[in-house]
């Protein structure tokens, strides 16, 4: 069974997920600058974000 303190973080890390994919952030990125829509670069960086701090969370060794 996992810690209580690891399950809030988990949590909070699906909360952050899903205010990054919120449909007015992903239009924040999509709208062009200098030409350029920062859309996918957007979304692969949050995406690895995700990934990444989920790693890093579930791979924590719990202190005992």
């Amino acid at each position: 069974m996992m810690p209580p303190r690891r399950t809030e973080r988990l949590v909070v890390l699906v909360i952050l997920a899903a205010l990054l994919f919120t449909p007015p952030l992903i239009l924040l990125a999509d709208r062009p600058a200098g030409g350029l829509s920062w859309l996918a670069a957007y979304l692969f960086v949050a995406w690895a974000l995700v990934i990444g701090l989920a790693a890093w969370l579930l791979e924590r060794e719990p202190k005992e």
